[in-house]
């Protein structure tokens, strides 16, 4: 098994994020409330309860280098918070939408974040010196949908976006005052919410998306079971489209250049790894799982009626023909979210964690897996 633990903290989760040591995890019980749980004497306990929504919270996202945590919720508003002594104090964010708020994150810098809203509007929110508040600037008119993901690219400038209308985008957020010219190049030369890309791979909405440690790829996914990677981001951006006969996924996180994990609704971290000419495939599931009664049966009827009925609703057969069951592993429900356990000193990533709406966070390490060191 590539668990290290499994913790159950709620009936349900739909995010978590984790403080920049990583003995401290905040995350959202399928409610209008963030629980924030520290590890003491070997023990996961319960320390604060940041209460402050009128709604479900969707998105958390916990600052490394200033500690501060940001939140989005159903209610349209967002709150940044900011630990004085033992209590954690809510600053108000200005987000000027009329719809939900869905997802949230830190800039690389974090003097700004990025939310996606159900608007079809991306704010970018930074602090106004001069009266003490969070503001936002508006990226309109961009999107024909939902804003379901946004990623940063690690110059702090382009912003990547996924939407319920199928399409990835990237802008520009250069905001004057905030970010500095001789940091990320030519990227600076754009305006502010001036679209970069637009990628129309997909033809169902599409989720979760993440940039390589480089910045030189792009990793998004769609409901329809498939995961594009983009290189060369810009006026002519080369793409290659993954298909996998799986259940689709809501989340990715690249371990490294080569490698990529993803989770959905298989309840199960997939592993995507590229070869030395970069071509991205799909190497196999990360959880180890051992096949059931009823696999073993459903599995006997796919050698006698063929292949047209090899999948049946208590199991499927994985690329080489032996059978898989979606219960059993650490996960029982859908995968919503990936969070990499790297601290600021470390180089590479080896371990990470998976929430899900099952209400578990389970610990994953990857430095045991001695088909996937050489992708690390």
């Amino acid at each position: 098994m590539a668990s290290v633990s499994v913790h159950q903290f709620a009936q349900c989760i739909t995010s978590h994020a984790w403080s920049p040591d990583h003995s401290m995890i905040a995350f959202c019980p399928n409610n209008n409330e963030v629980h924030i749980y520290k590890l003491m004497e070997g023990k996961w306990e319960k320390i604060h309860v940041l209460h402050k929504h009128d709604q479900i919270v969707s998105g958390i996202d916990w600052s490394t280098s200033s500690n501060r945590i940001v939140t989005v919720s159903h209610d349209r508003n967002s709150y940044v918070w900011s630990q004085e002594a033992a209590e954690w104090v809510p600053t108000l964010v200005i987000l000027r939408l009329n719809r939900a708020a869905l997802c949230v994150q830190w800039s690389p810098k974090e003097n700004k974040f990025a939310v996606g809203s159900g608007a079809k509007t991306v704010c970018i929110c930074y602090y106004e010196q001069e009266n003490n508040w969070w503001v936002s600037k508006l990226i309109r008119k961009r999107h024909d949908s939902s804003v379901t993901s946004v990623a940063w690219h690690p110059n702090n400038i382009l912003l990547a976006t996924t939407s319920t209308d199928g399409k990835c985008r990237v802008f520009a957020t250069f905001i004057k005052g905030v970010d500095t010219k001789n940091a990320a190049g030519s990227s600076t030369d754009s305006k502010f919410g001036e679209q970069i890309m637009q990628l129309d791979l997909s033809l169902s909405w599409t989720f979760g998306m993440k940039w390589s440690p480089s910045g030189n790829t792009l990793a998004y996914v769609g409901h329809n079971s498939m995961i594009y990677f983009v290189d060369d981001v810009g006026p002519s951006p080369s793409a290659q489209s993954v298909a996998f006969r799986d259940l689709p996924l809501r989340d990715v996180l690249f371990i490294s250049e080569r490698m990529l994990i993803g989770g959905g609704f298989d309840c199960n971290p997939m592993v995507f790894v590229a070869d030395e000419r970069g071509l991205w495939s799909f190497l196999r599931f990360l959880d180890e799982r051992k096949p059931s009664s009823s696999a073993k049966y459903s599995s006997q009827l796919s050698e006698k009626f063929g292949k047209l009925y090899s999948q049946s609703k208590y199991s499927t057969n994985d690329t080489n023909g032996t059978p898989r069951t979606r219960g059993g592993g650490a996960h029982e429900n859908c995968i919503t979210s990936v969070m990499p356990l790297k601290k600021a000193d470390d180089a590479t990533i080896t371990s990470f964690s998976t929430s899900g709406l099952d209400g578990k966070i389970v610990i994953w390490e990857l430095e045991k897996q001695e088909d996937l060191l050489e992708y690390l």
